[in-house]
């Protein structure tokens, strides 16, 4: 009997967005293919640093451990390497305890035609080629930034956040922003705030881990000592009057958030520094190009990305 996949929250993480790879690539970059391989063959027992995506895989699978009849979460290594040199990804996986145990290496040529056999809801990168190709065929990725992550053991929870328009939902009302200004933007969502926007790329994602936060929220009304672990939040520019077609659109999705922030314009860094996520989305740089120690995503989608 084939391992239903399909029953599964599934991850694609590539090394460099798990992994700290700065020294690996720059080897590549300056020596060459030849020197990489040799590099990696030399220091296969040495573990990678930990990367930006770390955190958040590690506590998404921890989930397995809350419900081990179905162990929902499936994380998969997408690597273009060699099957030999991601030999020490697997090292390292292995060392720091991760329960991932499939993956794909397609030594150079692109993969993200594959995302789709592995029914991944997200594939991470840390190559901005490899996540705009993925974007580009409509499947949900995003590109970790280079910021220094510290990840404390002792923070049980998986905190996730997420921009709102471009992101769970489709660039619809950015498009009339961008090109219509504020006051028309304002007027046309406002006019449209019983109408659900149509899906973005990472929504998908979102509506698993809603579907498991209602399952932690059943268990702990049938165990009184257990601690739910999930916590979800929107992060968006959006303030009144256009927050309302945001809410509606959520209860049509069927999605509860934890907390939700409209901060019309006001820097995200100021919620994002205080909540302190193990991820954030968002498809605009000029969101987290400043961002301290938040490991964030960018997600190459929409008007804002296309100009």
């Amino acid at each position: 009997m084939a391992y239903p996949i399909e029953k599964k929250l599934v991850i694609a993480v590539a090394s460099s967005a798990l992994f700290n790879l700065t020294e690996s690539d720059s080897i590549f970059k300056a020596q060459g293919l030849k020197a990489y391989k040799e590099y990696q063959n030399t220091n296969v027992n040495k573990p990678f640093e930990k990367g930006v995506a770390f955190p958040f895989i590690k506590r998404l699978l921890s989930l397995n451990n809350h419900f081990p009849e179905e162990k929902p979460i499936e994380v998969i290594l997408m690597s273009k390497n060699s099957p030999e040199t991601g030999l020490r990804a697997f090292n390292s996986i292995a060392h720091y305890g991760l329960d991932i145990t499939r993956a794909g290496f397609t030594s150079g040529l692109p993969h993200f035609k594959y995302l789709p056999s592995f029914n991944t809801s997200l594939f991470l990168s840390a190559n901005k080629t490899d996540v705009d190709n993925a974007i580009a065929h409509r499947l949900a990725a995003g590109r970790v930034l280079n910021t220094t992550v510290i990840d404390d053991d002792n923070d049980n929870e998986l905190r996730i956040a997420f921009d709102f328009d471009g992101v769970l939902a489709d660039d619809e009302a950015e498009k009339i922003y961008q090109d219509q200004g504020l006051p028309i933007y304002q007027q046309y969502e406002s006019e449209r705030s019983s109408v659900p926007l149509n899906a973005g790329p990472v929504i998908d994602l979102l509506k698993k881990i809603s579907f498991y936060q209602k399952l932690e929220t059943r268990k702990a009304e049938q165990d009184p000592e257990y601690k739910p672990m999930l916590k979800t939040a929107i992060v968006t520019a959006r303030n009144a009057p256009v927050h309302e077609r945001m809410i509606n659109t959520l209860n049509s999705w069927g999605i509860d958030i934890n907390e939700a922030f409209f901060l019309g314009g006001i820097d995200k860094s100021r919620i994002l520094n205080v909540m302190r996520p193990h991820i954030y989305f968002d498809d605009q740089m000029g969101h987290l190009d400043h961002l301290d120690k938040i490991p964030a995503v960018h997600i190459p989608f929409g008007i804002v990305n296309n100009k």
